[in-house]
């Protein structure tokens, strides 16, 4: 039963952290493609109006993860630089582990997306220790083995 409890409590505050985390990771993507963070981008990025923008900001600035300057646009401190980073690497791991198994580029892609933000840490280590050890490889020759199999079934 605390099992059971416990994973509730990590899917609520997996959920708490999904938004702050996409704005994080956004807005440091805005910047490193050399961009300026301003609202109207964020906006138009996520598919959503720019008071939203402006109030999630606000608690984005509250939580000491952005500041702005005026006329400027959003730049993130170095709390909201380490979230962005570690969102980011979860996020390749995740995105990795899911096309090592197969998935279209285009379905991990958004995946991930969504897993990176619920995955648990112990869960997350094992995903990248299959990598380094070849989980790639490993599903394409099991893979054409099980085709092989298949085709002399016939």
């Amino acid at each position: 039963m605390e099992t059971h409890s416990e994973g509730f409590r990590a899917n609520r505050a997996a959920r708490q952290k999904v938004l702050v985390e996409d704005y994080v990771e956004l807005i440091s993507d805005l910047l490193s493609e050399g961009q300026e963070a301003r609202q109207v981008d964020i906006a138009g990025r996520l598919g959503v109006s720019q008071p939203t923008v402006a109030k999630m900001l606000a608690r984005l600035s509250a939580e000491g993860l952005v500041t702005q300057k005026p006329y400027r646009g959003v730049f993130l401190t170095n709390a909201g630089q380490d979230m962005a980073s570690k969102a980011r690497h979860r996020h390749g791991i995740v995105e990795a582990f899911l096309l090592a198994l197969g998935i279209s580029e285009e379905n991990a892609r958004i995946d991930a997306e969504g897993i990176e933000h619920y995955v648990g840490a112990e869960t997350l280590a094992v995903f990248e220790k299959a990598l380094k050890r070849g989980l790639a490889d490993f599903m394409k020759t099991s893979s054409a083995v099980e085709d092989e199999s298949q085709k002399a079934g016939r």
